[in-house]
Order: structure tokens, then C-alpha cells, then sequence
């Protein structure tokens, strides 16, 4: 049965577009500018009137917001930084900046109420509360904030995405690891919105691995869910343990890409341990979003594209360096505007993830709904890298396209690519080396020639030295039990 909250899931696009205007324009003059000292400012800045964010074309007069606005803010003012972005009523605000027939609906609500229920009902919608963070994996953690009202929204969010993966009355166990992450909480959410039972066992840092194989030959789930790099290690330790895992046949992956190749390697593995009918489902979603979307079901080799929640947002794709908006279908970064947020909200946020075929708003062929849906070839833009390869000059290296196709080797367990200066010399040229643990009777030298030849024909250039190491010593320098995301590409270059 489809709840009524997410009965627009299924109407016609055009109709989803009018409610999503709407609701944007509403978001826009009754919470952002009233109550967001950044986006207020940003607004009179550039003299942007609110009343005219009318549609989702319209997003195009703001300028875009990006990750280095966060540490501006920051920067300039520790102690509040943080809270810049965070939607903040109090009187003031709400006799100056509020619409006049808004501001007569918070009076009556006053009057009726009385100031002491009125100002609780205010604090329970727009009091931060909790936090989730960023991993910290490229720059400096940054907080996000939620009131209870965005709490109630990630519930939302985390069981639209197991109805869409089917989730109905199964066990999941969640392998995300316990911290202040989107990910770990959704799941935890997700499972109380949808009333589905999920253990969560905190990763690898809280039990271990052993614990959590423990913990799943206890439990039996049919759904597992975690980071790609350390589920891959649970399902392999298990194997090399003979462990039956043939009551496991769906795994869902997130907090980083999943390329088919490297689904087609879970599905390997739990098949040699007796599972049947085996499906992998990659997710996406981010910290600024305070929320996340996921594939439907579908063959490994075949992706939906994740199924977003246009009554909760605006996605545009842009062109990366122009900032031109992008049609249905075509390349380009992906911008994110929340338009029911309440703690920390941002306005035409770039996410630095590139989209290969960008956004669909044709009806899903697999499942039927009829949200936009962004494919699911995504890179980050972080990820492609000035490498001084020789003397002369520079070159943009996209190690996007390095990660996916390592991912892909069958002959390939683990992986990890370092950046660094030729002999430890800040005035050398760079090296890329690559740490590599092969599968088992992969002869290394025939390995070596016809994977650098690869590399070279898919990204241009090639490995400097290609160093063989055990299962363990990867699983150490790629910290796949204790960081929140594995440390596939590490820059040890000095900085400047």
C-alpha cells in the first residue's frame, strides 16, 4: 500500500513539476530568506527578490553555493560559521521578513496558542538538534544541522528508498559504521519509517569483522548494507572461512560509486556461498542533502538510475565550468536545492559529482515511477587531478576512470592508488603508484604488461610501480574497518 506522502511518486511528471514549483516558492519566501542569515544576504547582494523564485528555471538568478562557502563562513567566524546557513526565526526575523498573510497565520497561531506553546511548536520545527557530518576524506569535516521537522524528513527519505529496493518484511543488517554519517542514521531511520527490523552493527571499527560475520550467520538477513569496500571484505573473509551465506541475496551499497564491474564481484562471491537470485543495489546521496535515493531492482548489468524525491528537491545538471543549465539526458555536474529543509539548507548546491547521462524524466521502465532519475555513472570532480608527470608541463589525470576500471578486474581483490613525489623530492616530478592484492593463481608479471598497457589505453597513462601486497597490508593502508569511507586514492604530495 502507497502511503499518502509518497502517492507523488507516481503521478505524470508535469504534475510532480507543479507541485515541486510550488513548493519551492513557498520554501523560498516563508523559511529561506526569512530566516537564513546566509541566503537573506546572499539574496539583497545580489537583488534577487524572493517572491520571484517562482519555478525551478528561476533557480538560475542564484548564484551557486559550494562546499569553500561552508569554510568561509567558518573562517570568518568559528564560533557561527556553522550556523550561517541554518534557518533561524526569532521576533525580529518574523515581523520584518515574513509575508504579511504569513505573518498574520504565526500572530493567530500566537494568539491561540499562547507564547509558551507557541514558541515550543517553533523550537520542535526549527531547533537543530542533531548532526550528521562530511567524512573528512578531502578537507575539514563539516557539520550539517537538523531540527526535528528534517529528522521526520530523513525517516521519509530512508523509506522511500526501501520501498524502492522492495524491502518489505525481511531482516537488513546495516554494516555502516557508527558515526555522525548520513548513511549510518538513514539506515537506522529508514528501518523505523518503514517498519522493516534492521540491526546495525556499527562497521568494522564497533565489532570487528569476525563479529559481524558473527552477527550475520546469527541473524540471516536477506539484505546487507554498508560501504562498498567493506562489505567486499566481510564477503570475501567469510569465504575464505567456507561460511554459508546462501540466506543473503541482496546487497545495498553506499557513501561511494558502484560500478557494475564491482557488482558483479559481490554477486560472485555470494553465489560461491550458496546464494541464489542475487541482486546489488547501488544508493547515492550526500551530507549538504541530508538525505539519499536508490536504484529499483534490476539485472546487476542494467541500472534504474536513482529515483529522486521531487517533493523534497531541485536537481539541475550543469555544465562544470560555464555554469550553463544542461537538458534532460546530457553530461555534467549535478546541483542540488533542498526545498523542505529547516536546520542547515542550501540553494543551488554543487556537488562536485559529475553525471555521465545526467537526469531521466521519462518513467522509470522497471518499476514505474515517474520521478526524475539520475543515472548512475557518477565520478567526482575531486577526483580528476593536475599530475606533473614530466618536466614540462602538467596533466589532468581523471582517476574516476582508473577506479572504475580497477574495480572492474576480476583478477584485481584490492586496491589503492597513491600520488607522490618522485623520491620524496617536493621539486620531482609526480608518480602514481598502485598497491594492489590479486586474486588468488593471477600470474603478476603477465598482470603487470597487460594492465599497464590497459591503463594507458583507458586513462592515458600509466603506473610508475605496481607494488603486490597481501590481503591484510591493503586492508590496513585502505583502513577498510575504521574509516567511514576505504582510502582507495591518497595525494601524499606536500601541499602548497
Amino acid at each position: 500500500m502507497i502511503k499518502d506522502e509518497d502517492k507523488i511518486l507516481y503521478l505524470p511528471w508535469a504534475e510532480q513539476k507543479r507541485l515541486q514549483n510550488e513548493k519551492l516558492h513557498r520554501f523560498v519566501t516563508r523559511h529561506l530568506y526569512p530566516f537564513s542569515p546566509y541566503y537573506r544576504k546572499l539574496f539583497d547582494d545580489n537583488r534577487i527578490n524572493p517572491d520571484d523564485i517562482r519555478t525551478a528555471e528561476d533557480l538560475g538568478r542564484i548564484p551557486f553555493t559550494s562546499k569553500q562557502d561552508f569554510r568561509d563562513a567558518i573562517q570568518k567566524d568559528p564560533a557561527k560559521g556553522t550556523l550561517a546557513f541554518c534557518l533561524q526565526p526569532d521576533k525580529d526575523t518574523i515581523k520584518k521578513f515574513l509575508p504579511k498573510t504569513e505573518l498574520a497565520k504565526f500572530m493567530l497561531r500566537r494568539a491561540l496558542k499562547g507564547e509558551a506553546a507557541f514558541k515550543a511548536a517553533l523550537e520542535k520545527e526549527y531547533k537543530p538538534i542533531f548532526l550528521t557530518s562530511t567524512a573528512g576524506t578531502t578537507s575539514t569535516p563539516m557539520p550539517f544541522l537538523y531540527s526535528d521537522y528534517d529528522i521526520q524528513n530523513l525517516k521519509v527519505y530512508g523509506g522511500r528508498m526501501i520501498a524502492t529496493i522492495g524491502i518489505q518484511n525481511e531482516r537488513l543488517v546495516n554494516l555502516f559504521p557508527y558515526a555522525p554519517h548520513l548513511a549510518f542514521w538513514l539506515a537506522v531511520l529508514g528501518g523505523l519509517s518503514a517498519n522493516v527490523f534492521v540491526l546495525s552493527t556499527g562497521g568494522g571499527k564497533t565489532m570487528g569483522t569476525e563479529g559481524n560475520i558473527r552477527t550475520i550467520l546469527k541473524m540471516k538477513p536477506q539484505f546487507l548494507l554498508g560501504v562498498p569496500s567493506y562489505v567486499y571484505h566481510v564477503l570475501k573473509t567469510a569465504r575464505a572461512e567456507n561460511q554459508d551465506f546462501s540466506f543473503l541475496n541482496r546487497i545495498i551499497l553506499g557513501a561511494s560509486p558502484v560500478p557494475n564491474g564491482f557488482k558483479n564481484k559481490i554477486a560472485s562471491i555470494l553465489k560461491e556461498m550458496g546464494a541464489t537470485d542475487v541482486k546489488v543495489f547501488g544508493t547515492y546521496g550526500f551530507t549538504e542533502a541530508r538525505g539519499a535515493w536508490a536504484e529499483c531492482p534490476t539485472e546487476i548489468s542494467v541500472s534504474s538510475g536513482y529515483h529522486t524525491s521531487p517533493d523534497m528537491e531541485v536537481f539541475e545538471i550543469i555544465d562544470p565550468v560555464t555554469g550553463e543549465v544542461k537538458g534532460e539526458g546530457e553530461d555534467g555536474e549535478l546541483v542540488y536545492t533542498g526545498i523542505d529543509a529547516r536546520g542547515t539548507c542550501v540553494l543551488r548546491y554543487r556537488t562536485g559529482d559529475l553525471v555521465k547521462g545526467g537526469i531521466s524524466y521519462a518513467p522509470c521502465p522497471h518499476c514505474g515511477k515517474t520521478v526524475p532519475r539520475i543515472s548512475s555513472h557518477l565520478t567526482r570532480a575531486s577526483n580528476i587531478k593536475n599530475v606533473q608527470l614530466s618536466k614540462i608541463k602538467g596533466s589532468l589525470v581523471n582517476l574516476n576512470d582508473l577506479e572504475r576500471f580497477l574495480d572492474d578486474r576480476h583478477e584485481i581483490n584490492e586496491w589503492q592508488i597513491e600520488i607522490k613525489k618522485k623520491n620524496d623530492d617536493p621539486f620531482e616530478v609526480d608518480e602514481l603508484i598502485l598497491n594492489v592484492c590479486l586474486a588468488e593463481n593471477v600470474n603478476k608479471d603477465t598482470f603487470s604488461h597487460l594492465l599497464n598497457e590497459e591503463v594507458i589505453s583507458n586513462a592515458e597513462v600509466s603506473f610508475n610501480a605496481i607494488h603486490y601486497v597481501t590481503h591484510q597490508e591493503i586492508s590496513e593502508k585502505i583502513e577498510v574497518e575504521s574509516a567511514v569511507k576505504a582510502k582507495k586514492i591518497v595525494d601524499k604530495r606536500p601541499s602548497n
